[in-house]
């Protein structure tokens, strides 16, 4: 591996994922929920941005001035085709941390992002990160980070150390990285089934190797396979953070604000206990065996009163983003399973059923009447953020601007979802960010442009372009060989797009 990886996997590229909690206008709904003043965007940065899918959607989807950098000259160089279909302006470099933080022509920023990062990095990359953000994140301004924290892989870290002193040491000698991981699942397999007493203290690693090997293959390379891995206590994080001045705001995981379904009644009251909050925060990784955290720290945190924090939170609009018979009463969270108030959900997903955005404040007055207060609406719309129902919507003037933009780059993946199946996002000018279209729906979206009206006329598109290629559907784990057969289901497919998706993503100005 040349020296230019600085040790971080290269030889196989990262997925093309796009993170939710990147989004700067994700911020807002976590920071007033916490009674903080949410931060005004205007420039971000993303460091180590993998392909580039979330620097760019946002990019397109705002008006926010993006920049950013990813080692991998491929990653960084599909980035850039990004950023200029969708003339987004978007500054994105292959260099390393210590090139790019060190740019005498960046601007400072009100929000910096940093996903799945932190923990596969060197101590010199950190120091250069935290002297980066000390240096060029505004007063005011955010820091998004992510990272494997403890205690949730305590267990895990010999096993990880096994797996990567089998690949080093024992891999084929010029076999690839895949090859190399094959290889060291297998052998992972084989100790356990020599039952050591590793296994038997810690009867879960199992399970997790099983897991592991059902995985992309490119993302377990870059998960567990790089030469620095370490996952960091909440406190440790503090620390490294506490010369760039930052504070702890809150989670971005939205569940993380509801203590009822990730506490027991004995863990709230030991927590309320505990007057310090950020030993609350160790404490609460104790207390879910926490494995990766999502938090937002700020530079300067302001608190509103109660007062602010409510009108504020009145003139937040949502728009459900999901078909209403999808949402599902049930989340899963740390506790198990739970079941969320149907006399409480239920209106409050009827009001927004028409997929049209709504203020809270329009949601408490519409649900007076049902004896919904605005306590219960900021929860349930916490809750139903957290997976993926509802999302934040930007102001109509951004909106307008940022249309054009992710027109072109909706067009361009649109098009590369003909022959690839990697690309399941759409940039919304309405949340600000992307939006999951599987591989087909984006495809039924561009027989639509191409005035196939039909249900049967778009699966006809679609399986025209597969059998091109060679490609056949697969239903219930079976290949469907019949061309009768695949236009069968692509006809159910397009149906089912035209019922449930078409007018959603209408409302996201993506159709």
């Amino acid at each position: 591996m040349s020296d230019w990886t600085a040790g971080y996997v290269a030889d196989i590229g990262y997925t093309y994922g796009y993170y939710t909690e990147l989004n700067p206008l994700r911020v807002r709904l976590a920071f007033l929920n916490a009674g903080l003043v949410p931060p005004e965007v205007g420039t971000a940065c993303e460091l180590g941005f993998g392909q580039g899918m979330s620097t760019n959607l946002h990019a397109s989807a705002s008006v926010v001035q993006w920049a950013g950098t990813d080692f991998n000259p491929a990653q960084a160089s599909f980035a850039q085709e990004l950023a200029c279909v969708a003339k987004s302006n978007a500054q994105l470099f292959d260099e390393s941390f210590n090139q790019f933080c060190n740019r005498s022509d960046l601007p400072e920023f009100d929000y910096i992002g940093l996903h799945g990062i932190w923990s596969w990095i060197s101590d010199e990359n950190r120091n250069i990160i935290v002297d980066f953000v000390r240096r060029k994140l505004k007063v005011g301004g955010v820091l998004y980070i992510s990272y494997n924290t403890q205690p949730g892989w305590a267990a895990m870290v010999p096993m990880r150390d096994l797996l990567t002193e089998h690949a080093e040491v024992l891999g084929a000698d010029g076999a690839g990285i895949i090859s190399r991981i094959d290889s060291a699942l297998a052998f992972a397999e084989q100790l356990l089934a020599a039952n050591p007493s590793y296994a038997r203290a810690n009867p879960q690693i199992a399970e997790r190797i099983k897991r592991i090997k059902g995985q992309d293959r490119n993302y377990v390379a870059h998960e567990y396979f790089n030469r620095d891995w370490e996952p960091m206590a909440f406190a440790k994080m503090a620390q490294w953070l506490e010369p760039a001045k930052l504070q702890w705001a809150c989670s971005a995981n939205y569940l993380d604000a509801i203590d009822a379904v990730n506490l027991t009644a004995e863990q709230q009251a030991l927590m309320a206990s505990i007057p310090d909050p950020m030993f609350r925060q160790t404490t609460r990784d104790f207390c879910v065996n926490q494995q990766f955290r999502k938090d937002y720290w700020v530079k300067g945190a302001r608190r509103l009163s109660s007062l602010e924090q409510t009108e504020v939170l009145r003139s937040q609009r949502v728009i459900l983003v999901l078909p209403r018979s999808d949402v599902s009463l049930k989340i899963n969270s740390n506790l198990g399973e739970a079941t969320l108030q149907e006399a409480v959900y239920n209106p409050i997903l009827d009001q927004l059923a028409d997929h049209q955005h709504k203020s809270l404040g329009q949601l408490e007055d519409a649900l007076k009447s049902s004896g919904i207060n605005f306590a219960q609406i900021i929860q349930a719309v916490m809750v139903l953020s957290s997976n993926g129902a509802l999302m934040a919507v930007q102001d109509d003037a951004t909106t307008n601007m940022a249309h054009e933009r992710t027109k072109r780059l909706n067009n361009y993946l649109m098009t590369k979802a003909r022959g690839s199946n990697e690309l399941n996002y759409l940039a919304s000018p309405v949340t600000g960010g992307g939006i999951s279209v599987s591989r087909f729906q984006q495809l039924f979206l561009l027989a639509l442009q191409q005035n196939h009206k039909q249900p049967q006329e778009q699966a006809k598109f679609v399986w025209d372009l597969l059998a091109m290629q060679g490609q056949r559907l697969i239903k219930d784990g079976k290949t469907l060989e019949t061309a009768e057969a695949n236009i069968a289901e692509l006809n159910a497919q397009a149906n089912e797009f035209m019922t449930k998706r078409l007018d959603i993503l209408k409302a996201l100005k993506i159709a």
